[in-house]
């Protein structure tokens, strides 16, 4: 059984397994939820999308979302930081 202790325990993964089953396979714009398609507009305020070769910062942000995306624009992976 692991070992949990209240207030250290981080829920940062709980979420972002969340958004990797929401967002993973799908691709990320302005159009309504279908299939295929999340909508940017629900993503949370704080998150940016990662494209192939795109320069991104690295500090280290426990709320942000990052959404990994591949060339075709289909969400690769998701990571909170």
């Amino acid at each position: 059984m692991p070992l949990v202790v209240p207030g250290i325990s981080s829920t940062s993964g709980d979420k972002t397994e969340e958004w990797t089953n929401k967002l993973v396979g799908k691709k990320v714009s302005d159009e309504a939820h279908s299939e295929v398609n999340f909508c940017k507009k629900d993503l949370p305020q704080e998150c940016r999308v990662i494209e192939p070769g795109m320069m991104v910062t690295k500090d280290f942000k426990p709320e942000r979302l990052n959404v990994h995306v591949k060339e075709d624009g289909t969400v690769s992976h998701v990571q909170h930081g």
